[in-house]
């Protein structure tokens, strides 16, 4: 396998999109001001949710349509989902709010860079896609690997063409790979890969939760920052980063690191196989929306994301991220760790991340976007 320095560029057309199961550019330094609607400085943002119909895309569009700074929410999916985007559109449309829902579909052969309306994604300031498959038993890693790697492609290409100053959250797994596949193919269209992100704002919810429910210091007033990668051993609470955490024990924080990684199981076991982490992964998605456009409207914040990074040897990494009117402005490096525990697991999750990292520059190497 090629090391991650060597990215000699070829092409070839990948015409793969996603199963119905699937979903339930410019240059850095410009503006993102294509979703500023009427209404000034004050105005609100448009926002598509790609993979509005499946369970967590239902939910985060919910939220999303009830954020103030969302004026036009555009909500795609297949047109053999489960449930009718369209319907998903009326049902946030009656909502008490100014927020216009548009709904979008296409069929499972069509292509979204060639066939979706330019109105789904035109001047759209941040685009989340909800998508993939899930990894079956028995399959083989590569597989699964190639199959949400085309379906992210896939969307990423629209969202070139259409809208390519806008922040797109990537939420296809595993992010480790997806990620740095699609920053490198916006990378040869001359596109900041910094406008690619992946969506792992989950952990770091889960970890402030643990962390209030431990001490009981109000929720709000914590803020564990979480880096790394998106699940498993891969996840690092930094609990020594923030006042409460840094007061639990050694013993407690090691439990809580363990339940952090073992977030999704521990949700999916409480209800018994029949869903995942939906709703709390809805939630954290909207609270990186809320950054996102709060940045762009000139209130700056940090949250930290999966995106190209200088923060380690690695060059992808959850990191955490300022947020302005450009969009990510600056990807912080990571602090000083004066917590042995904390230094032997951030060793420990840079061995993890560079085979998914490598994967994922494997796949940009061999393919482009075509739109």
């Amino acid at each position: 396998m090629k090391t991650l320095a060597q990215a000699p560029l070829g092409t070839r057309r990948q015409t793969a999109y996603f199963l119905p199961s699937a979903m339930g550019g410019a240059v850095a330094g410009e503006c993102c001001f294509e979703g500023l609607r009427s209404g000034g400085r004050s105005g609100g943002f448009k926002v598509c949710v790609c993979g509005a119909a499946g369970s967590v895309g239902q939910q985060l569009a919910l939220l999303l349509a009830m954020e103030p700074r969302v004026w036009e929410l555009s909500v795609f999916d297949l047109d053999a989902a489960a449930v009718p985007v369209r319907g998903v559109a009326e049902d946030i449309s009656h909502l008490a709010t100014r927020c216009k829902v548009k709904p979008f579909t296409l069929s499972l052969s069509q292509r979204p860079a060639a066939e979706l309306p330019a109105e789904c994604l035109s001047g759209c300031s941040l685009v989340f896609i909800q998508a993939g498959v899930p990894r079956k038993a028995g399959q083989e890693k590569s597989d699964f690997l190639n199959k949400n790697l085309n379906i992210a492609k896939m969307l990423v290409e629209a969202c070139a063409k259409f809208c390519p100053l806008a922040t797109v959250g990537l939420m296809v797994n595993p992010i480790s790979s997806v990620v740095p596949a699609m920053a490198a193919l916006y990378e040869k269209e001359k596109l900041d890969p910094c406008r690619i992100i992946g969506v792992t704002s989950l952990s770091a919810a889960r970890a402030s939760k643990f962390v209030h429910e431990a001490t009981g210091v109000p929720a709000e007033q914590i803020n564990v920052p979480v880096v790394g990668g998106h699940t498993g051993r891969s996840v690092l609470p930094l609990f020594s980063q923030d006042p409460a955490g840094s007061t639990l024990s050694l013993e407690a924080r090691r439990k809580l690191d363990l339940r952090v990684q073992e977030g999704d199981e521990e949700v999916i076991k409480a209800k018994r196989g029949r869903g995942g982490a939906a709703l709390s992964a809805a939630h954290a998605a909207m609270l990186l929306a809320r950054a996102v456009l709060n940045g762009l409207a000139g209130q700056r914040g940090s949250m930290c994301v999966f995106i190209k990074s200088e923060a380690t040897e690695l060059p992808y990494l959850t990191s955490p991220v300022n947020f302005g009117r450009r969009g990510a402005e600056q990807v912080k490096r990571l602090p000083r760790l004066d917590d042995n525990y904390e230094s032997e697991r951030l060793f420990e999750v840079t061995q993890l991340l560079q085979e998914d990292i490598e994967a994922g520059l494997k796949y940009a190497q061999t393919n482009r976007l075509n739109f």
